[in-house]
């Protein structure tokens, strides 16, 4: 069944609307050519974010590491914590729609400090 505005991804839920209708688009495009879901989500909001802004290698870098007992949301190499939270879920509602109105990308780490993944790269 193909995607819509109303019927998407909730990994969409957090795109801008523009973003957010070409990714639905190219998902569509790429089930259609065989692709399975797993693959056409992540391919159609990279090909999207690239159509939309532009093939832009200055995109800006945050992350979510643990910190004394706590979870905080910061540029890399950052000094200032934008967000922090005692719940790592919390802190992630706040800082996917910030990530997404900058255009960025975000690493998001394990409490013990080993990368766990990458979203919007």
């Amino acid at each position: 069944m193909p995607w819509n505005n109303n019927d998407y991804p909730a990994s969409f839920k957090n795109l801008e609307p523009d973003v957010r209708n070409k990714a639905i688009e190219i998902a569509n495009a790429l089930i259609e050519e065989g692709y399975d879901d797993g693959r056409a989500i992540p391919i159609a909001m990279s090909k999207a974010r690239e159509f939309v802004h532009g093939d832009d290698v200055n995109r800006p870098e945050y992350e979510v590491i643990s910190k004394s007992d706590q979870w905080i949301f910061k540029k890399v190499d950052g000094k200032k914590t934008i967000f922090k939270n005692d719940t790592k879920n919390d802190l992630l509602e706040k800082a996917k729609p910030y990530v997404n109105k900058q255009n960025g990308i975000l690493r998001i780490y394990h409490e013990d400090g080993s990368h766990e993944d990458t979203l919007y790269d």
